[in-house]
């Protein structure tokens, strides 16, 4: 049983003729009358009662039916998924970008890719780095944009830039000048990205400067959201580590100010892939489009490199 014979036999059905069923699908009416009689032989029923205007459908047509169908439609899925990955006009674009990739002029990527190809659904999930690059890793989503440094290492990295991490406090003076590890280890801290805790890059990178120190730090308060742990500083609670970006794209409340670290802090943006993977011409544009869009906030370094896959 192939899927022509089925594609025959379910044109005759519907069209009631042969020659309907022929001119259907673009072939000669001998065509479908000899794959209607090699699959009636294969199966070992007989499908339809060929009279002189119609043909009947037997009871074995009509049992047929559905599974053709089933059949056929499988097949088209099948097909319509494939073209998902090798075009632009169907499918499911999925990327992992940290929650605060809007600090990096992202904003429009979406609508960008949206104008071009409304054809395909997307689907960008915001999550801390280490969240990200544990779900590129297992297969969740394809790729992603993360803040380095993430402890997996199975991926294809293609850093991008390295941007500045700055202290934010409303309860220092805006000529005090750059901090020492000492004097944030001396403040209450207000640290975002709770659930991910220490495991989050730029605190993970907090906390080897400060053990490096001869300090275990420990924050006062934590919360999910930078937002909301920049209304505490502003309150006056302490302070809380911030990237450049964040301030170039001024989020930040009145009163707070950000100064440099004495020993210059940085983290690195990069582009994430599983080793060896091909991705889906949807995702291989959002990261083509990131490398386009991407803004390092004045004075980043950006890091010209080959990139990952």
């Amino acid at each position: 049983m192939t899927l022509t014979q089925l594609r025959a036999f379910l044109s005759a059905w519907e069209l009631g003729t042969f020659t309907a069923a022929a001119d259907e699908l673009e072939v000669t009416q001998a065509s479908i009358s000899e794959l209607i009689v090699r699959l009636e032989a294969e199966l070992g029923v007989q499908l339809f009662v060929r009279g002189s205007r119609r043909l009947k459908p037997t009871s074995a047509a009509n049992e047929l039916r559905p599974h053709a169908e089933s059949a056929l439609g499988s097949v088209e899925a099948a097909a319509q998924s494939m073209r998902s990955i090798t075009s632009l006009e169907s499918g499911v674009a999925t990327f992992g970008v940290p929650r605060n990739a809007n600090h990096y002029g992202l904003s429009d990527l979406v609508l960008t890719f949206h104008t071009r190809h409304p054809g395909v659904r997307i689907r960008m999930v915001g999550l801390n780095s280490e969240e990200v690059a544990r779900m590129v890793d297992e297969g969740a989503i394809e790729a992603g944009l993360v803040v380095l440094p993430i402890r997996d290492t199975e991926l294809d990295v293609e850093p991008l830039f390295l941007d500045r991490v700055l202290y934010a406090t409303a309860n220092r003076s805006k000529d005090a000048g750059s901090v020492r590890i000492e004097d944030i280890m001396a403040d209450d801290l207000v640290l975002y990205d709770a659930h991910s805790g220490w495991d989050d890059p730029t605190r993970r990178q907090l906390w080897d400067r400060a053990q490096s120190a001869g300090h275990r730090p420990s924050a006062a308060i934590e919360v999910e959201h930078v937002e909301s742990a920049l209304s505490l500083v502003a309150a006056g609670v302490g302070g809380t580590i911030v990237s450049a970006s964040l301030v170039r794209s001024r989020r930040l409340p009145r009163g707070v100010r950000t100064f440099e670290f004495e020993e210059p802090f940085e983290e690195t943006l990069a582009l994430i892939k599983r080793q060896g993977a091909v991705l889906s011409l949807a995702t291989t544009t959002i990261v083509e489009l990131v490398r386009e869009t991407i803004t390092p906030p004045t004075g980043a370094k950006r890091i010209r490199s080959r990139p990952a896959g």
